[in-house]
């Protein structure tokens, strides 16, 4: 299956700036044959972009600007990429995770406070575990969530998300995620580009460990998971925001996201089990 997908990031600094760094998350995760290219402009000129690696083999880049000439600076970001190569042969290269991973991912974190839904996901859940469990989780959140763009705060977390009974994706993944530690489960977040999703955009779901492998769990069931390109992994949005700045604030402007395959999108059947390269 061949993916083509494409970034456009478009903001100003503030006038008030002073040296800025930003960490700029949108770069397919390796694992299949990509051609891809990063290009990063302040005002209209090209800036150096720096590769450093992220968890679970994952790709971010670093751009540094002196406090001479950021202020108020026109910063655009553009990335393609053309993914092919068969899924399932990469998922065969991938490297199991350490006893720390998955420790990890069964703890409490900054958006999916586990902790305080153990009561409800104990209650809910009783009795349930492996991909069955996974099932009734996404089931549950997507029964009692209503979509609804704009409706969350970008500090709002799963508990937050479960008492309002709405939110857009990362707060559906987040209390996915939540529930699921809550049920002694390993659970992590993933940013992605998602074909067939509308209004496009980026899109997060969650990987829960079961039966030896990370299976994607996406409640929205607003894009076919076979079909996901992943971006960056980690605890909650809080390790796989797109964009984050340090030294100054941004104003963000026009933001383009696209993901499409060749031919038709792959049908989602939600009771079969997907996995991410």
């Amino acid at each position: 299956m061949r993916r083509s997908v494409s970034a456009d990031l478009d903001f100003s600094t503030g006038e008030g700036a002073t040296q800025v760094a930003l960490l700029i998350a949108v770069a397919r995760a390796p694992g299949l044959e990509i051609t891809d290219e990063l290009t990063v402009t302040k005002d209209g000129d090209p800036v150096e972009v720096v590769e450093i690696g992220a968890p679970h083999h994952g790709v971010m880049h670093l751009v540094e600007f002196d406090a001479a000439t950021v202020r108020g600076a026109q910063v655009r970001v553009r990335y393609s990429a053309t993914i092919d190569g068969d899924p399932a042969a990469a998922l065969n290269l991938a490297p199991a995770p350490s006893t720390s991973d998955l420790l990890t991912y069964l703890r409490p974190s900054r958006y999916a406070e586990s902790d305080e839904l153990l009561p409800t996901a104990r209650r809910e859940f009783r009795g349930l575990s492996g991909l069955g469990l996974l099932d009734a989780v996404a089931s549950w959140v997507r029964e009692r969530l209503f979509y609804v763009p704009g409706s969350s705060r970008v500090t709002d977390g799963a508990v937050s998300t479960m008492l309002h009974g709405q939110g857009v994706c990362r707060d559906y993944a987040h209390l996915v995620v939540a529930l699921l530690r809550a049920m002694d489960t390993p659970a992590r977040l993933t940013a992605v580009y998602a074909p067939g999703l509308s209004p496009m955009d980026f899109h997060a779901v969650a990987e829960a460990w079961v039966a030896g492998h990370w299976h994607v769990v996406d409640a929205t069931g607003l894009a076919p998971r076979s079909s996901l390109v992943r971006i960056a992994t980690g605890r909650d949005a809080a390790d796989t925001a797109f964009l984050s700045s340090y030294g100054g604030g941004l104003r963000m402007g026009p933001q383009r996201v696209m993901a499409t395959v060749d031919g038709d999108l792959p049908v989602d059947e939600p009771s079969t089990a997907v996995r991410l390269p």
